[in-house]
């Protein structure tokens, strides 16, 4: 069964070629494929962020398949991340205003971010949801214009990026340092093993 990626994100190409690689080293290569499934990713009335991450997942991994031309011999890993602050779910940044804000609120606060990834086949799909606590330090007004500066954060959900300049700003984090960047070493190990990839 090949692995197929469905995900455009470079950083969970880059975590994924670690378990790639580290499967190599114990003789048990794999390889992936990528594909960018588009899918809706709008928050529904009523739905809890956990929920939510979770069908997102799911929904990528299930669009992945769809796409891929070799039905029935694909195992497609989808995942999402998003930052939940209290009972907000903040996703990527509209625009630089927006990244702003969303920095704004998180400075000197503890949040949660939460990393779903679903694997499926076709015939089952598996998923695991991991949840870190971040703490940020606080920050000035003239050190969120200089981050916004970068570009960094636009791309990426709740304004920042841990694996980069974003982690300066980063004071603890209670839980999966893999899963804040956007795939859970872990468990997406565990799934892969359990869908016999790894």
């Amino acid at each position: 069964m090949k692995l197929v990626l469905a995900s455009a994100s470079p950083r969970r190409k880059q975590l994924l070629a670690q378990l790639s690689f580290l499967s190599s080293v114990a003789q048990k290569p794999f390889s992936f494929d990528i594909l960018a499934a588009d899918i809706d990713e709008s928050h529904r009335a009523g739905e809890s962020a956990a929920s939510f991450v979770v069908r997102l997942a799911k929904e990528k991994a299930l669009a992945g398949l769809n796409l891929y031309p070799a039905k029935g011999k694909a195992v497609v890993l989808g995942s999402d991340t998003i930052v939940v602050l209290g009972n907000d779910i903040l996703g990527k940044p509209k625009d630089e205003a927006d990244a702003k804000a969303i920095l704004t609120r998180l400075a000197g606060k503890a949040h949660q971010v939460m990393t779903a990834v679903a694997v499926t086949d076709g015939e089952q799909t598996l998923t695991k949801l991991v949840t870190t606590g971040v703490q940020f330090c606080p920050m000035t007004q003239s050190d969120i214009l200089a981050y916004i500066a970068t570009g960094e954060p636009m791309d990426k959900a709740g304004a920042y990026g841990i694996q980069g300049l974003g982690g300066s700003f980063v004071e603890a984090i209670e839980g999966s340092y893999s899963a804040v960047v956007g795939l859970p070493l872990v468990e997406t190990r565990a799934l892969l093993c359990e869908m016999n990839v790894f």
